[in-house]
């Protein structure tokens, strides 16, 4: 990691990296990142108290490490407290598990913010891990496609809910835009990045993807675990009810993955896979359909039906005020 300022016209970057025993792809994740073409300031790491070797790699790299335990963990809160701190004028977001595919990755990713004063943020394209399975591949191909775009508020009137697709997986925030939102919402259960850009869009600023910035970043989902991310993407609907009344429902997307995915299992002659394509819509729309509806649901049951299982332990006294609404 270089530790050296930028030159005076050019903005001080601050890269900020939430861990938790994320030791398996940490080496090569800072590897890659100290080798980038642009220079940043400052590597923050906050770990969620790690058990394994992480906080140990991210030292040996330079970084700057906040630990906290585990359970004190929250999407916005967490990445709220660390923008603060940061000192750079645009902070640039990975997970652990986002590997940048090129060293020139970071400055890409940038540019739109360097050129146009109105881009609030950037984010860059994900492409499929080595070991992505079909499937997988086919829903970073749907999400990220190959052209870039810069999206504003606007837009919504076309695009839809999809005005606000973002991910803090690969992304990079002017600071102060984002301190005019007061950064991160706390205490969500999940999609803190979507909300920020949504809030961002409201205060006429504009997002850009940037298709030629990009990480490997994928995941082999069981049929489980798409039930419970799709429950929890209801769940962040139901409780950030603005989203849906600003940007329109989120079934449109639906269809258009169902037609792209059976174009795309045509294209790569996996058609054997339809089967489990349309097995796995169906439980996707049913766990999104749960996930809007939990307040009819036993809360002792809500747990077992989402990722974010210790989200609800520990906003119990919440859960229960939500099943009043």
């Amino acid at each position: 990691m270089s530790t050296s300022c930028t030159s005076q016209n050019r903005p001080l970057l601050s890269v900020i990296l939430p861990t938790w025993n994320g030791a398996t792809l940490m080496r090569e994740l800072l590897s890659v990142l100290s080798r980038q073409t642009v220079l940043f300031h400052e590597l923050l790491v906050v770990d969620s108290s790690s058990r394994d070797q992480t906080v140990t790699i991210a030292k040996e790299f330079g970084a700057e490490v906040v630990v906290i335990p585990q359970k004190e963990f929250d999407h916005g809160g967490t990445r709220t407290m660390i923008s603060r701190m940061a000192r750079g004028d645009i902070l640039i977001f990975l997970t652990q598990d986002a590997v940048p595919v090129s060293t020139d990755a970071l400055e890409k990713l940038i540019q739109p913010l360097l050129l146009d004063e109105m881009i609030a943020v950037t984010y860059g394209r994900q492409l499929p891990n080595r070991d992505a399975t079909v499937l997988a591949a086919h829903l970073r191909s749907f999400n990220y496609p190959a052209q870039a775009v810069v999206r504003s508020f606007a837009d919504r009137q076309q695009l839809g809910f999809r005005t606000v697709f973002v991910s803090n997986s690969f992304a990079a925030y002017r600071k102060t835009a984002l301190a005019e939102i007061d950064y991160f919402k706390s205490g969500l259960i999940f999609g803190e990045d979507t909300c920020a850009v949504g809030r961002l869009l409201m205060q006429g600023y504009k997002v850009a993807y940037v298709a030629d910035a990009m990480v490997f970043h994928s995941h082999n989902y069981s049929c489980v675990q798409e039930f419970r991310r799709s429950f929890d993407i209801g769940v962040l609907h139901v409780t950030e009810k603005w989203l849906l009344a600003t940007y329109g429902h989120a079934e449109g997307i639906g269809r258009q993955y169902v037609r792209s995915g059976v174009s795309y299992l045509f294209d790569v002659k996996k058609r054997a896979l339809l089967p489990n394509f349309f097995w796995r819509v169906v439980v996707k729309f049913l766990g999104y359909k749960l996930g809007r509806n939990f307040q009819l649901l036993p809360q002792w049951l809500i747990p077992f039906l989402s990722m974010h299982r210790s989200w609800w332990a520990r906003h119990r006294d919440a859960s229960a005020s939500l099943h009043l609404l």
